[in-house]
């Protein structure tokens, strides 16, 4: 079976009206869309010192903020993917802002921990942007040059992405500074959901093909079950209370193991499975999800590592940059904007050497970047060009993991085979994040905060080791023999 006769089309089917919008007005809403994903992501960090003072919370308080965050993603990634597929992705990226929206309101209008908690849950819901949107471009892959339109929409959504992450961490700062309200910089990420919601309402095609059918309910809550006993385990594994050999961590794990075996088991008995785990049959669905989680348990497993070892005094400590939080921010510049770079000149790679070496080349490039960064820690600009290496492997890989996840499932699985890449992002990064701060953990010494040098360069090494993999397991991606036919790659 190919994606293209995968059901017959239906009455719901409205060809004429995928071409009705001109494609730069759709990429535009779909960058905007992921512009303010990011913003949403991005806009707390300035935020968090301050929140512990005005909420009157305590640092390690705040760790909830991410969790809750993370496991509000885990479910909701499913769930929404499949219900664009089901019943049109428009329709329902339409209620996944809204329910983002009421999310960042509930955000502005925090004056408790509780109320800013519940907020950051509803937020979780961003994580069903991309897949949705992967659908509606992909949906127009049907017309024309819509192949290529839709790699080039995915480029800029990545470097969108990428790009509200800076502006959140700018924007919030910004209004921190310069309003008397000390909550005031919460209401950021509601004015960038308004603003993607009122862009996306008219631009935005519904999908040609919209199958129906009905939710696997079951294999969905059995899914989010397992996924969030394991991330609950890896976000707080090591923590006070969730020691890697406490009954607590050590009993989510295996509980979030079992779990999702009993998952695949009803998913294999299942007539439409929330996810159809028959695709992993697949050597191309398999190639992809296991380079997206090397290249994610680096990126994401270094993201406080490195900001840290930025601010270290190596009068003080022996080792570090001893950068000021402004001049932090400047210095994770390069690393994000080669990030945006590497996802906007992925397409014409890929298209020069072919997805496979694009694959190869990404891991490569991000190894070299942690090289030249164990190599090179003690002087500003060679480990700052280290990390624009590493960030312009990143942005290669996050294109193309996410473009190819979508074109290794048939069509009418688009927002899932999407959706099953940003999970695994999810659990790349949680793995790599329990990681490194295994190696933190045993590289800091008693009544020490601060770790020993040997904390960043095995976590160097580590990620170097991992990327390699990355770039070997690459080498088993297939180019599929003729175009839009997933299947030939069994």
């Amino acid at each position: 079976m190919t994606d293209t006769d995968a059901r017959p089309s239906g009455p719901r089917a409205k060809p004429a009206a995928v071409r009705a919008t001109p494609a730069a007005a759709v990429i535009a809403a779909v960058a905007v869309v992921e512009l303010s994903s990011g913003i949403t992501q991005g806009f707390l960090s300035p935020l968090l010192r301050g929140l512990t003072e005005t909420l009157r919370v305590s640092a390690a308080d705040l760790n909830w903020i991410s969790i809750a965050n993370l496991l509000a993603s885990v479910v909701f990634t499913p769930v929404l993917s499949r219900m664009g597929d089901l019943y049109g992705h428009r329709r329902v990226l339409r209620w996944n802002l809204a329910i983002v929206l009421l999310g960042s309101v509930l955000v502005g209008l925090s004056r408790s921990f509780g109320t800013l908690l519940a907020g950051q849950i509803l937020q979780g819901a961003f994580a069903g942007f991309f897949p949705l949107l992967v659908g509606i471009l992909r949906n127009r892959a049907h017309h024309g040059d819509g192949d290529a339109e839709g790699r080039r929409g995915i480029s800029y959504m990545v470097a969108a992405l990428v790009g509200g992450l800076a502006l959140g961490l700018v924007a919030s700062g910004f209004v921190a500074r310069t309003v008397d309200s000390p909550t005031a910089a919460l209401w950021v990420p509601a004015v960038a959901t308004s603003l993607a919601l009122a862009v996306t309402w008219p631009l935005l095609p519904e999908s040609a093909h919209q199958p129906g059918g009905r939710i696997d309910w079951a294999g969905g809550v059995l899914l989010c079950v397992g996924l969030a006993s394991l991330m609950l385990a890896l976000g707080l594994g090591g923590t006070p209370g969730w020691e890697w050999t406490s009954g607590r961590t050590l009993g989510a794990l295996v509980g979030g193991v079992l779990v999702t075996a009993l998952w695949v088991r009803v998913e294999l008995r299942t007539a439409e499975p929330m996810i159809d785990v028959r695709m992993f049959r697949r050597r191309n669905v398999v190639v992809v999800s296991l380079v997206t989680l090397t290249f994610t348990f680096c990126m994401i497993g270094l993201q406080v590592a490195n900001p840290v070892f930025l601010g270290t005094s190596a009068a003080e400590q022996g080792y570090g940059l001893g950068l000021d939080p402004f001049a932090i921010a400047l210095a994770m510049l390069p690393n994000l904007l080669a990030l945006a770079l590497g996802a906007l000149l992925a397409p014409a790679v890929a298209a020069a050497v072919s997805d496979r070496l694009t694959l190869v080349a990404g891991s490569v490039l991000m190894a070299a970047g942690y090289l030249v960064a164990l190599a090179c820690h003690a002087d500003a600009l060679p480990f700052l060009a280290g990390t624009a290496v590493s960030g312009l492997g990143s942005g290669l890989l996050q294109h193309s993991t996410r473009t190819l996840a979508v074109e290794s499932v048939p069509h009418d699985r688009t927002s899932v085979g999407s959706g099953i890449n940003e999970l695994l992002i999810n659990v790349g990064g949680s793995i790599g994040a329990a990681a490194v701060l295994t190696v933190f953990a045993a590289r800091t010494p008693a009544g020490e905060a601060l770790p020993a040098l040997g904390a960043y360069t095995t976590s160097w090494t580590l990620c170097a080791v991992i990327s390699v993999a990355g770039a070997a397991i690459a080498l088993f991606y297939r180019t599929p023999r003729t175009a839009r036919t997933p299947e030939v790659d069994r």
